[in-house]
């Protein structure tokens, strides 16, 4: 999903175009119907003086005293032109015209005024004024006819309309940098708030510090009466998960006791189903109370493990118990990545795959981390050489109390804690066959992300 910055910035950028567009229509067709009432205004002075410069006698003779002062009117094919003609005979023209007569509407005698008309010229579309005057009511007037190409108006609103193109665009992208400028600077306490809780989620502080404006700090004292009152709770959830444990074990105790007791007056079989259920309990009570640490612990922020230190202290200690056995327990882990996830639980989740691998291997057991883990997730991998399990059996030993072997000493409770507490924390765990002939145990953690 788009950050919030980027969305204020993308608003702003689509108002700035919106904005940049509307003026520039609106100051194209402003300057397109000035321009072009100043083009027919010039028409008009030019056609007033054209009729007061060439005199038309009664004979149809046309006597033009002097060259208009517009000195475009003198050069061929200009593109400006003038004619005076009449009964479709010219009588006069500009030096500029060549070929044959310009054709525009006749007007009658009760329309004298001056008339606009658009028709072909012989440089293109032609703009052209033009008055008829009446000599006698019945015959034919003498029209006066002054033209300038269109050409030469797209040519300046051409003109107009690239600079405005570019000034517009020029002032829309200094705005849309300064809106970025202006929002980013706006967003800076929102960046040094995530600075301070990512801090906090790596384990360097216990609290939000920081100065931040008085929009932003209410929200952080708040972050932080929550953060302490969080831990308070549960500190205190973990006490009494502790004091029930405790609580436990005296009664499983006695029964263990009386058990004994029963067994000794000959009763085994009752002895043994006594057994079996104080068994069950206290595997359940063992689970329950794991879990009950973990979801604690995931709920507290700034809960970080260093794997590599997780897998020595595992290595080292698992190492002197299976030395009778020679077992050679490789520690391939270098890797500095941290996961979010409690110490205490880790070195469980190690400890149980790790004895798990000891108790089936034949000569080595390996602990490493595999290439190309995902950016948010670290795969920790635990495998053997001993025998290995079918894989109809994978997800059987993930019960709480099953065991594939019987024969193999355990209670069939650790690779169920290992499975709750993985997901517990975001992760998951999954199991496949080794490299090494026997079983590989894939361990996922959500990696903890360097504080910004």
């Amino acid at each position: 999903m788009m950050s919030l910055k980027n969305r204020l910035i993308g608003a702003a950028v689509l108002w700035i175009v919106v904005g940049m567009l509307s003026a520039g229509f609106a100051l194209s067709a402003i300057f397109r119907e000035h321009v072009t009432q100043q083009f027919y205004d010039e028409l008009y002075v030019h056609l007033d003086e054209l009729q007061r410069l060439v005199n038309v006698g009664k004979g149809g003779q046309a006597k033009v005293e002097r060259q208009l002062s517009d000195p475009r009117y003198d050069v061929d094919s200009s593109g400006f032109y003038w004619e005076v003609q009449r009964n479709d005979h010219v009588l006069a023209r500009s030096e500029s015209l060549k070929g044959g007569i310009l054709k525009t509407p006749v007007d009658d005698a009760a329309g004298a005024g001056v008339h606009t008309h658009e028709i072909d010229g012989p440089t293109g579309s032609l703009i052209v004024a033009e008055r008829s005057k009446w000599t006698a009511p019945d015959g034919p007037p003498v029209r006066y006819i002054i033209g300038t190409d269109r050409r030469h108006l797209e040519t300046v609103l051409a003109s107009f309309n690239n600079m405005l193109i570019l000034a517009l665009g020029l002032l829309g992208l200094t705005m849309a940098l300064a809106a970025a400028v202006l929002i980013t600077f706006a967003m800076r306490p929102f960046a040094g708030m995530r600075e301070a809780l990512m801090r906090v989620r790596s384990g360097q502080e216990k609290r939000l510090s920081g100065q931040f404006p008085p929009e932003v700090q209410p929200l952080a004292d708040d972050l932080n009466t929550l953060l302490a009152s969080s831990s308070d709770l549960i500190q205190r959830a973990r006490t009494q998960a502790g004091n029930l444990a405790h609580g436990l074990k005296t009664p499983l105790a006695i029964l263990t006791d009386e058990a004994h007791k029963i067994a000794e007056q000959g009763l085994e079989q009752s002895s043994k189903t006594i057994f079996e259920q104080c068994s069950r309990m206290q595997t359940q009570i063992n689970f329950q109370i794991t879990r009950a640490r973990a979801v604690a612990m995931r709920a507290v922020p700034g809960t970080v493990a260093s794997v590599a230190k997780a897998a020595s202290e595992v290595t080292s200690a698992l190492s002197r118990l299976y030395r009778d056995r020679m077992l050679n327990i490789d520690n391939d882990i270098a890797d500095p990545a941290k996961v979010a996830c409690d110490p205490q639980d880790l070195n469980e989740m190690l400890a149980n795959l790790v004895d798990n691998a000891c108790k089936h291997a034949k000569e080595k057991v390996r602990i490493s981390v595999a290439p190309g883990s995902p950016s948010d997730l670290l795969q920790i991998i635990v495998e053997d050489d001993g025998p290995g399990l079918p894989p109809e059996a994978y997800d059987i030993v993930f019960d709480i109390g099953q065991r594939w072997d019987s024969q193999k000493p355990g209670g069939g409770l650790g690779l169920a804690i290992v499975r709750d507490l993985a997901r517990l924390y975001g992760g998951d765990i999954s199991l496949h066959p080794s490299k090494l002939g026997g079983l590989a145990a894939i361990l996922e953690l959500p990696r903890l992300q360097d504080a910004c």
